[in-house]
């Protein structure tokens, strides 16, 4: 059986990096209108699912062993409301030997997940299942080095 390694990045130079992810969860339209409305009982679901992107991009490295701690310069979000559907956008940014890839996937998949937790009340079933609910498309959409920035 083959050891697993943190790969060995010092011979690498500092330089600005930047990570977009993306991802969808597909909601029933009335959950989408609840949040348009402001109408979910646990409160205002983009601040919510900010934060809990911020604090799983900076919590990376201990969710996912064998990625390196780097300093975050910088996260941004933003969200798509559609039909049967919201989509997050995470930026990460940094000044480092590595990219944050990782770091803008995690607060994308978190971002959603919380979504799914704020709304879940609204997407069971009779049965208490979730038949309509899913998370989908998590994907890097772009990925910047720069030594220049």
């Amino acid at each position: 059986m083959k050891s697993i390694k943190m790969i060995d990045i010092t011979h690498k130079s500092e330089s600005y990096r930047e990570a977009i992810a993306c991802g969808k969860i597909i909601l029933r339209k009335e959950t989408i209108e609840r949040i348009k409305c402001g109408k979910v009982e646990k409160g205002d679901v983009f601040p919510a699912s900010q934060l809990a992107a911020i604090l799983a991009a900076k919590r990376t490295p201990e969710l996912l062993p064998l990625c390196h701690p780097i300093p975050i310069t910088g996260i941004d979000f933003k969200w798509k409301l559609g039909e049967n559907y919201v989509e997050v956008q995470v930026t990460v940014r940094t000044k480092a030997s590595t990219g944050v890839e990782m770091e803008a996937l995690t607060a994308t998949a978190i971002a959603l997940l919380n979504i799914w937790d704020m709304v879940k009340k609204y997407e069971k079933d009779k049965a208490g299942q979730y038949p309509w609910t899913r998370i989908t498309d998590i994907k890097v959409i772009s990925k910047i080095k720069s030594v220049s920035k």
